[in-house]
C-alpha cells in the first residue's frame, strides 16, 4: 500500500511540473542579421603617378620662303625621325556613377593630366640647293615635349580601365648645322633650336598590378597624336636675308608607364 501511495505521488509530481513548464512563456528565437556588406576598398578618384618610355616618331612636311614670305622652293618634301622617349607624369581622377549593362556594370572616370617627355626622335632636315654650296641637309633632333589636358573614360571594377584623352602640348627641336649632301662638310648654314605648342589627342588602358605588386600600382599603355601648325626657321649663314623653313610637324608616339594611385587602400 505505502509502495502504491508512492508511485501515486511521484506520478502526480512529474505532472505538475510538466503542467507549469507548459505554462511558461517560449522564448523567441534569435532575429535574423544579414552579413555586413564590405564597400570595395579602391575607388578611382584619387591622385597618381606615372613614370615610363616608349618610342616616338615625327614626320614633317618643309618648304623654304623668303623675307617676303613666297616660297623659294615651291614643292613640299617630307622628311621624318625616330626614337626612344622617356616619360614622367601625374593628374587626378574622380569617379562618376555607373551604368548598368548587365552584369558588367561599369563605371565612368574623368581626370586631369600633365606630363613630360625625354626625347631622342633624330631625323633629317632639308636645307635645300644654294649656289656654289649645292644641295644641304642636316640632322635635327625632337629633344623634349610636355602635355596638359584632361580624360574620360570607363573602368570595369578594380582591375581595368579604357580612356581617351586631349589637350594642349608642346615640342622642342634642337639647332641643326648644315653639310654638303655630296662632301658631307660643313657649309657655315645652321638654324637655332625652336619650339612649338599645339594639341594632342590619345588613349590607353590601365591594368591593376595587385596580383604581382602591392595594391595601387596599374601598368598604363597610351598611344598619342601630337599636331602642330607650320613654324617658320629662320636659317642663318646664307648670303640671301630672310631665307626660313618652313617646318610643319606631327609626331606619334607609344609608351607604356607604371603607375601608383594613392587613393587604393
Amino acid at each position: 500500500m505505502k509502495r502504491l501511495l508512492g508511485v501515486s505521488l511521484t506520478g502526480l509530481a512529474l505532472l505538475s511540473g510538466s503542467a507549469r513548464a507548459a505554462d511558461l512563456p517560449v522564448a523567441p528565437a534569435p532575429a535574423y542579421k544579414a552579413p555586413a556588406v564590405v564597400a570595395p576598398a579602391y575607388n578611382w578618384s584619387g591622385f597618381y603617378l606615372n613614370a615610363g618610355g616608349g618610342f616616338g616618331l615625327w614626320n614633317a612636311d618643309t618648304q623654304r620662303f623668303n623675307s617676303a614670305g613666297g616660297c623659294v622652293d615651291c614643292f613640299v618634301n617630307t622628311v621624318g625621325g625616330r626614337g626612344y622617349i622617356g616619360t614622367v607624369g601625374g593628374g587626378f581622377d574622380y569617379q562618376l556613377g555607373s551604368i548598368g549593362l548587365g552584369g558588367w556594370n561599369p563605371t565612368f572616370v574623368v581626370g586631369v593630366l600633365g606630363d613630360y617627355n625625354f626625347e631622342s626622335l633624330k631625323g633629317t632636315m632639308l636645307g635645300g640647293a644654294f649656289v656654289g654650296i649645292g644641295s644641304v641637309s642636316s640632322q635635327i633632333k625632337e629633344t623634349n615635349a610636355w602635355s596638359a589636358g584632361g580624360r574620360v573614360g570607363v573602368a570595369f571594377g578594380s582591375g581595368f580601365f579604357a580612356y581617351t584623352s586631349g589637350g594642349a602640348t608642346g615640342t622642342r627641336f634642337g639647332g641643326t648645322s648644315f653639310v654638303s649632301d655630296v662632301t658631307g662638310a660643313p657649309v657655315g648654314i645652321s638654324t637655332a633650336a625652336f619650339t612649338k605648342v599645339g594639341y594632342f589627342l590619345g588613349g590607353g588602358t590601365e591594368t591593376s598590378l595587385a596580383s604581382i605588386l602591392p595594391v595601387g600600382w596599374f601598368l598604363r599603355s597610351e598611344y598619342r597624336y601630337d599636331y602642330f601648325n607650320t613654324i617658320n626657321v629662320p636659317v642663318a649663314g646664307v648670303a640671301a636675308p630672310g631665307l626660313t623653313i618652313g617646318w610643319h610637324p606631327v609626331v606619334q608616339t607609344l609608351t607604356t608607364s607604371l603607375m601608383y594611385k594613392f587613393n587604393w587602400q
